[in-house]
């Protein structure tokens, strides 16, 4: 139970109330923002809180029990201090966040109500919803491994040890045309196989979108020329001559893992658990009984 400063508390009773929102946001590269609903700038503890944010606050819901609360807040893609290319490039993922009851006539009197993290973000075409979750998020996280059919490692980690640093792994190119919002013919990979680079991530090194990267969803090669599909649109343009470095990816199968990167002694999946389909087994006469999935 949260204590009411007497201050605030005497305004409260007060009857006629001057109060407003106020969210400090803690980017996880440290850049700190301060928004308010308030129609001009809040000040306090060092940090301003700027109007005219197109933040919105909807509902703040609170348990008893350990549920994740949440509170949502709204906002408009045109603000120069969020943009659908910084949420797109996952700058605002988990952001830290603190949400302030003010009296925009004292600030000495406010209320920190939550601290939490920011989760979902729901983009539209001119706005955006973002999810401000409760400290008790982090309580839903998975700890330590999972019992699954496919490897839970990440390609390239410490658990999994491939060097994707190596050149059987690992190619340089360039674009050469650009075939609809998210496919691109390139030159640079013609001694890869088609699908080595499926699943996997490129980074570019030059143009618009220079120093990020994005998820490959497909590695095709046909008759004079290879094309790579992203799993995503970017928000940034690609341009012809942008130059990207681009590793392999790995779809999690013990297969894979031995055919593709002769990685078997580090596949960290379960192939051979029983799974749902065992309530459906019976004893046969003939034919060994292995447990594989009928």
């Amino acid at each position: 139970m949260k204590s009411i400063p007497p201050n605030l508390a005497a305004h409260f009773a007060s009857g006629a109330t001057t109060l407003s929102w106020c969210w400090k946001i803690t980017r996880a590269d440290g850049t700190v923002f301060g928004f308010t609903d308030h129609d001009r700038t809040l000040s306090f503890e060092g940090q301003s809180y700027e109007p005219e944010s197109g933040l919105i606050p909807a509902e703040l819901r609170a348990g008893s029990d350990l549920a994740v609360d949440a509170q949502d807040a709204e906002g408009v893609l045109t603000s120069d201090r969020i943009t659908e290319t910084d949420i797109f490039d996952g700058l605002w993922d988990d952001a830290a966040v603190e949400v302030w009851r003010v009296n925009w006539e004292d600030t000495s009197q406010r209320l920190l109500l939550r601290r939490g993290s920011l989760g979902q973000v729901r983009r539209g075409r001119t706005m955006f919803v973002a999810e401000v979750r409760s400290m008790a998020h982090v309580l839903n996280q998975t700890m330590g491994r999972t019992y699954q059919s496919g490897c839970d490692a990440a390609l390239g980690d410490g658990r999994c040890k491939v060097n994707l640093n190596d050149p059987a792994y690992k190619g340089t190119g360039a674009v050469v045309d650009i075939q609809g919002a998210r496919q691109v013919i390139v030159s640079g990979l013609s001694g890869f196989d088609a699908g080595m680079f499926a699943a996997g991530t490129i980074e570019w090194t030059s143009g618009a979108n220079a120093g990020r990267t994005a998820e490959v969803l497909r590695h095709d090669v046909g008759s004079g020329f290879v094309a790579l599909t992203l799993q995503y649109e970017p928000v940034r343009s690609i341009a012809e001559d942008d130059a990207f470095v681009v590793r392999a990816g790995c779809d999690k199968t013990r297969e894979t893992c031995r055919a593709k990167f002769a990685n078997i002694d580090n596949f960290r999946g379960f192939p051979d658990i029983p799974g749902q389909s065992t309530i459906y087994r019976y004893a046969r006469r003939s034919g060994a009984n292995t447990g594989e999935t009928l």
